[in-house]
């Protein structure tokens, strides 16, 4: 059974940073496209970051230049360090896995993912 644990969520304030953890287990994340997305209050669930094992690294257009997706396939450990944090980056951050092994392409929608963590509450103050 897979499982996808988040981590590393908290308070931080406007200008600060997190760094996020999703540790997998139950199957090896070499081959799976791992992407982390994240829903506010009242809000859809929205991607925010992706990556596979060939194409290059995906990211919202809200985030790109303060946050950087990568992975440990040694540990089987995907990570978001996020940087310059905005009170509008406030939500419950999800990390996601499909496991495709032959198609590298980074999706952006929920629905085209397999596995879900619980997530982690990020909370940035102004």
């Amino acid at each position: 059974q897979v499982q996808l644990v988040e981590s590393g969520g908290g308070l931080a304030q406007a200008g600060g940073s997190l760094r996020l953890s999703c540790a997998a287990s139950g199957r090896t994340i070499n081959r799976a496209i791992m992407s982390w997305f994240r829903q506010a209050p009242g809000k859809e669930r929205e991607f925010v970051a992706g990556i596979s094992w060939i194409d290059p690294s995906n990211y919202a257009d809200s985030v790109k230049g303060r946050f950087t997706i990568s992975r440990d396939n040694a540990k089987n450990t995907m990570y978001l360090q996020m940087n310059n944090l905005k009170p509008e980056d406030t939500a419950v951050y999800y990390c996601a896995a499909r496991w495709s092994l032959f198609v590298p392409a980074i999706k952006t929608r929920p629905v085209e993912y397999d596995d879900w963590g619980q997530g982690t509450q990020v909370t940035v103050s102004s």
